[in-house]
């Protein structure tokens, strides 16, 4: 049985959600500490000594409060690496990561590619209202590594892996600002959410859309995702970069 775990996150961060999902689908024990993601309090950093980042998992040595970390604990950061620790901490739990050769590499490329393509001009997109239209272009390359239709559910085929769990904080965070016009006003981009709009229900992206709306209605997806958090802070994003 693992030993024991705490989840050092925020209830607004893409990537904290990410490994969130992941200890949801493979229902672990864990110890939840939720930081304050522009504030962060100075025993944070004994439990990351690595980054000033969430997400952090500790794993190990002695049971103690989140505020006192154990220094017998391994710290492991990063949400990539989190998400693919977290399934084989968990081998029989998930189908985190696929026992298939193929199909592990499939996800493990799914992922590299959010992290390296569609990360950067996303948060560009959310934090400094840059247009979407290279957001779009990096959905239809995913498109194409989607299993064609009836061939599978998800990323890389039925079951859920480290692949979607990746995705889905990203793209509730992309329904959320284009569904409530976060930033239309504050940075003047009513186009840019009119054009992301447009992208979402034009059928060059149908199936890539179908495929990640079904990733949230996903329980574990569900039980991690806090709109109402993510519209204020998302709201006052906006709000202070339009008084630069």
């Amino acid at each position: 049985m693992p030993e024991q775990l705490t989840h050092y996150g925020s209830k607004i961060s893409v990537f904290a959600q990410r490994t969130a999902i992941a200890l949801r689908e493979v229902n672990a024990e864990y110890t939840d500490c939720d930081v304050d993601f522009d504030n962060k309090p100075d025993w944070f950093f004994r439990a990351s000594p690595v980054t000033t980042l969430v997400p952090v998992i500790a794993y190990g040595g002695p049971v103690a409060p989140p505020e006192q970390p154990s220094a017998e604990s391994a710290k492991i950061s990063e949400s990539a690496v989190i998400l693919e620790f977290i399934a084989e901490l968990f081998p029989s739990a998930a189908g985190l990561l696929p026992k298939d050769p193929v199909k592990r590499a499939a996800a493990r490329l799914f992922v590299k590619l959010l992290d390296t393509k569609l990360v950067p001009p996303q948060f560009a997109w959310m934090q400094d209202g840059a247009p979407p239209d290279e957001i779009f272009e990096v959905l239809q390359t995913l498109q194409t590594l989607l299993p064609e239709d009836g061939q599978g559910k998800y990323a890389v085929g039925d079951e859920f892996t480290i692949a979607d769990a990746a995705l889905a904080p990203m793209w509730a965070r992309i329904r959320l600002i284009v569904g409530k016009g976060i930033g239309a006003k504050e940075w003047g981009r009513e186009e840019h959410i009119a054009a992301a709009s447009r992208a979402l229900e034009s059928p060059e992206l149908a199936r890539f859309v179908a495929y990640a709306d079904r990733l949230l209605e996903r329980p574990s997806v569900k039980a991690t995702w806090y709109e109402d958090l993510n519209v204020v802070y998302w709201s006052k994003k906006a709000a202070a970069h339009a008084h630069e």
